[in-house]
């Protein structure tokens, strides 16, 4: 890489420094991830990268960032090209990033993240002078963060509020954000884009967003950078943009797929969860007196920031964690999630990662694809031996009707994509006439082509007469294909809503605990 002059000074400029990738490619073995890729973040704009699985955002990112060294191409800050051999010198040059996964000690304070944030410590610490120095830095922040507080006892909107604060505080000019609201109600989420925002229009910040948010870069963002499979796909002004001609960019040739909501009457109720209460690993509540009814022909969703119970619930669902009191019962029938019963009502669950909860990763697509009724007629003969012939022919329908991707059906299943992997096991879980489906996270992770396919599926199934219960973190989807909607918050279903009622930003008030009584109703009784 040819470079100008190779800055490792801190970065001093009163206002916010620009920032350019040009040409950047960067191969890991025979595989590309980076194709003369090249990106112009403006100063003092927020600037929104967009991309499905895969695109090369997180590569782009890590280039820049100093984890990765490009093999060609040129870094700038400002004016300077810039050689950034590691995260350290990144931060030296003003560059931080906010991760999509939180980085702070949970055992430790507010102020004790923050002063070991800085990197260099004194072996003494003056603690009286730095608690005075953090309480006057938090003054100029729009949040109110305790900071003698231990990190543990946040609620994640304030870790996250914490992040940004920490960015801030280490004096940064130019700010990476890696999906940064995704464990944030939609009023937090804005409230922590418009400060962003309005430090960018003061020309105190340069802001790169990695999002899969259209609201937000439609509200937030100036400029947009698009990548598809490595490449530059697209740029523009937002104000010049629509959300419709963003996925264009993202998906490119590849069409998606959609599948219209059918408007026929919901059936009777299918799944039904009773008093329904559980502990978490260490015995604690998880689930408090759940009560819900799902029909036949329904989706319901259920909407709530992470860790409020919902993996718990799904667990629960999915016969991996038992009860404590209350139960299920689909078809009127108690239900304890056997392989028999699983088998008898049709009950298929759809979860979160399923290359780590629901498949075998070294046995084959087709041999995953069969899991469910391997032992049955016509795969297994006299209940002992595998026909393999029927479950490679099983496996070549279900591959070509759900369209999965896949050299051969023998291809070890950890070999495929996410989006892959995830249409095999949408293809196991909806083939054989599902009747109460359980979606967690479907599309946690897919690009915009597989995230469509999926959710076509799940509408699918719907209209097929399924009663559906999608557990969810992501509320475009949630509000996408819910009949009705659900609030989860620590541990009980708190507001109930038709989906064609629901307004944003009470369910996002639900979502934080924050829900009026005096306006809003709670959860009623099943329906």
């Amino acid at each position: 890489m040819t470079v100008v002059q190779d800055i490792i000074a801190p970065a001093t400029a009163a206002k916010a420094p620009g920032l350019s990738a040009l040409g950047i490619t960067k191969k890991f073995g025979s595989l590309v991830a980076l194709d003369d890729v090249s990106m112009t973040v403006r100063p003092g704009t927020m600037h929104a990268l967009l991309g499905g699985n895969g695109a090369g955002k997180s590569t782009l990112v890590k280039c820049i960032m100093g984890y990765y060294l490009p093999d060609t191409g040129q870094i700038s800050l400002g004016d300077q090209p810039v050689i950034i051999r590691n995260p350290r010198e990144a931060l030296r040059l003003g560059i931080g990033m906010v991760y999509q996964h939180f980085t702070l000690v949970p055992n430790m304070t507010v102020a004790e993240n923050l002063v070991l944030s800085r990197g260099k410590v004194p072996a003494i610490i003056d603690w009286k002078k730095e608690y005075e120095d953090l309480r006057a830095f938090m003054r100029t922040t729009p949040f109110f963060i305790p900071i003698g507080a231990k990190v543990s006892s946040l609620a994640a909107g304030q870790k996250q509020k914490l992040e940004i604060c920490k960015q801030l505080y280490l004096k940064n000019k130019v700010l990476f954000l890696d999906e940064p609201t995704s464990v944030l109600t939609p009023a937090e989420a804005d409230e922590l884009l418009s400060m962003l925002k309005e430090r960018t229009r003061g020309g105190d910040l340069t802001v790169l967003m990695i999002t899969h948010k259209f609201r937000e870069v439609m509200k937030f963002a100036d400029e947009v950078t698009v990548l598809r499979t490595g490449k530059f796909a697209g740029k523009g002004l937002v104000k010049e943009l629509t959300p419709t001609d963003m996925s264009a960019m993202m998906i490119g040739s590849e069409t998606t797929r959609t599948a219209a909501r059918d408007t026929k009457p919901r059936g009777e109720p299918l799944l039904h969860i009773y008093g329904l209460h559980a502990l978490d690993d260490i015995g604690l509540k998880a689930v408090e007196d759940l009560n819900l009814h799902v029909h036949a022909g329904e989706i319901v969703g259920i909407a709530g920031v992470s860790g409020n119970g919902q993996s718990k619930l799904v667990e629960v669902l999915a016969g991996q964690r038992p009860p404590v009191a209350g139960g299920i019962k689909v078809h009127g029938e108690p239900y304890h999630a056997t392989r028999a019963e699983i088998r008898r009502h049709k009950v298929n669950c759809l979860p979160e990662e399923p290359l780590k909860n629901t498949c075998v990763g070294g046995m084959s697509v087709a041999q995953n694809m069969v899991l469910r009724n391997f032992d049955a007629h016509p795969h297994s003969i006299i209940g002992f031996f595998l026909n393999k012939a029927s479950i490679r022919r099983a496996a070549q329908d279900l591959i070509h009707r759900y369209r999965v991707k896949t050299p051969t059906p023998e291809t070890p299943i950890r070999n495929l994509s996410g989006g892959n992997v995830q249409r095999a096991v949408l293809a196991r879980e909806l083939s054989d006439q599902v009747e109460v489906l359980i979606a967690a996270n479907p599309c946690f992770g897919l690009d915009f082509a597989a995230a469509a396919e999926i959710r076509a599926q799940i509408m699918e199934a719907r209209n097929r007469g399924a009663a559906v219960l999608l557990v969810s973190e992501d509320l475009d989807e949630v509000f996408e294909l819910s009949d009705r909607i659900v609030v989860m918050f620590h541990g009980k279903f708190v507001y109930e809503t038709p989906a064609a009622e629901a307004d944003i930003f009470i369910i996002g008030r639900h979502m934080a605990g924050h829900g009026d009584p005096a306006h809003e109703e709670a959860a009623p009784a099943p329906a």
